[in-house]
């Protein structure tokens, strides 16, 4: 079955969420949306795209940064409406400089730091 990107299922504001996942390691690096044309450009080119809700517009994860998530695996979820990109990641994957997003935990109703600052 042939993939279209209008088979997927937004949001009001025309988002879904994509999850990117480290295709070496399988660590949870980062959430943020793509609309249907980032899905397009992202499958086009291997480079990941989202689409930045603050700035309103294409964020080619990287493109400033460095920190470039070249797509190994693209997945659609059972309900079509969230995305699995699983990348290369080159650096870390957050704005904190951290490997992950992820990277506070709930430990005994403590939120603890359980990552650092990549050098």
């Amino acid at each position: 079955m042939k993939f279209e990107t209008g088979s997927l299922r937004y949001d009001d504001n025309g988002l879904i969420p994509a999850i990117a996942q480290d295709a070496a390691t399988g660590d949870v690096l980062m959430m943020a949306w793509m609309n249907e044309e980032a899905v397009t450009r992202t499958l086009e080119t291997g480079r990941v795209t989202y689409w930045s809700r603050s700035r309103q517009a294409f964020w080619v994860k990287g493109e400033t940064s460095g920190h470039v998530q070249e797509l190994v695996d693209f997945r659609v979820d059972c309900d079509r409406d969230c995305l699995l990109v699983r990348v290369n990641q080159t650096g870390p994957a957050c704005h904190t400089n951290r490997r992950s997003c992820f990277f506070t935990a709930v430990r005994g109703g403590e939120e603890v730091e359980i990552m650092a600052p990549m050098l």
